[in-house]
């Protein structure tokens, strides 16, 4: 069974990088998508740390990591401000975007495509663009290493 290709993301707006993001653009790599709350505890505690050292130990690889701020509660709360205040504080280095409020939902456009169940949730992305790998709440680094490393063992 063939996995299924990976929907674009749709971001209002970025942090950390100079230009917009696409998975389109990133084909041929090994995507980390970390869907996080700012607000949320495990993502505090456990997936956005988790995002950055995967940042920071693949930086030499084929590996990028993109930080996705899914507000699907607290909308009036976890503002673009309040977010580039917890970049800085965290010291997060990695792009993250804002994903796309929707129109007829409280949960965001990115977040409805993957049909997330909530935050942090970890997808990974093989370079053929397929979800190699869709996890929900707290998951072991070790673990996630391991998918990282046979994704990117994989022939482009």
């Amino acid at each position: 069974m063939t996995p299924p290709f990976a929907p674009e993301i749709s971001v209002s707006r970025w942090f950390n990088t100079p230009a917009a993001i696409t998975l389109e653009s990133l084909r041929g790599r090994v995507v980390m998508l970390h869907a996080f709350q700012m607000l949320c505890p495990g993502c505090v505690s456990h997936g956005t740390p988790q995002a950055q050292r995967a940042h920071q130990l693949f930086r030499n690889t084929d590996l990028t990591v993109i930080g996705l701020h899914t507000v699907f509660e607290h909308h009036a709360a976890m503002t673009p401000v309040s977010l580039e205040a917890f970049i800085h504080e965290y010291r997060l280095t990695f792009p993250i975007g804002v994903d796309q409020a929707s129109d007829d939902s409280p949960a965001p456009v990115t977040m409805r495509r993957y049909e997330m169940r909530g935050t942090p949730t970890c997808i990974l992305i093989g370079r053929d663009g397929t979800i190699r790998h869709h996890g929900f709440g707290q998951e072991d680094d070790m673990a996630i290493g391991a998918i990282i490393g046979t994704l990117l063992a994989e022939s482009p």
